[in-house]
């Protein structure tokens, strides 16, 4: 699974110390370079797929707090979303109502490339389901539905730059949900499934 501009990098100074001792060879104690990070953050909207109901949901607006190590060319990245709504129909006629939360687990990784404005980044996700409306009845699922930990990962599509964003997509698996009472198997019939897409647009993003 909760940011670019025109990159200002600040380089770290290298510390030498040399220190003369009389009558005996002058040591020299040596740091070792430090790594440049910069940290951005971005806002984010976007949607995802979800193939076995045949509907999208709209993400966002959230942010998207990125930590790169311009030495490396590796990053680490939390996404905040709030919840969102789903609402399908199930067998065609029946209307069902969500309400959906994507919880990312620890941070994201990834790498990118400065110069051809690539990224690609990994994370763990939770998807939670807060509230179920089934043809206008509140069906309980209590506070803890939710999937096991899925793996997202998205790359940068044609348009993407480090200084005005763009889109990040990528295609995703949900697992089976767990805790959801008796709607537990209701919902295992529902929603996951393989196929199912993320965008992830980023604006322009600030530093720090």
């Amino acid at each position: 699974m909760r940011r670019p501009l025109t990159l200002l990098v600040a380089t770290a100074t290298v510390a030498v110390a040399g220190i003369g001792l009389s009558a005996a060879p002058a040591l020299a104690s040596r740091s070792a370079p430090a790594d440049q990070v910069i940290k951005l953050t971005f806002p984010v909207t976007g949607s995802t797929f979800i193939k076995k109901i045949n509907s999208s949901i709209s993400l966002g607006p959230g942010t998207l707090a990125t930590t790169a190590d311009l030495t490396n060319s590796t990053l680490t990245a939390t996404l905040t979303l709030p919840p969102a709504i789903a609402s399908f129909k199930e067998l065609g006629f029946i209307t069902v109502t969500a309400t959906t939360k994507l919880v990312q687990v620890g941070q994201a990784t990834g790498t990118f490339n400065l110069n051809a404005n690539t990224v690609t980044t990994t994370a763990t996700a939770m998807l939670q389901l807060t509230s179920l409306n089934v043809g206008g009845i509140p069906i309980p699922v209590g506070s803890s539905c939710e999937t096991s930990p899925a793996t997202i990962t998205v790359a940068s599509q044609p348009g993407f730059t480090f200084g005005f964003g763009g889109n990040l997509a990528g295609t995703y698996t949900i697992p089976g949900f767990r805790h959801c009472g008796l709607a537990t198997l209701l919902i295992n019939l529902t929603l996951p499934g393989p196929g199912n897409t993320i965008t992830l647009t980023l604006g322009k993003s600030t530093l720090g």
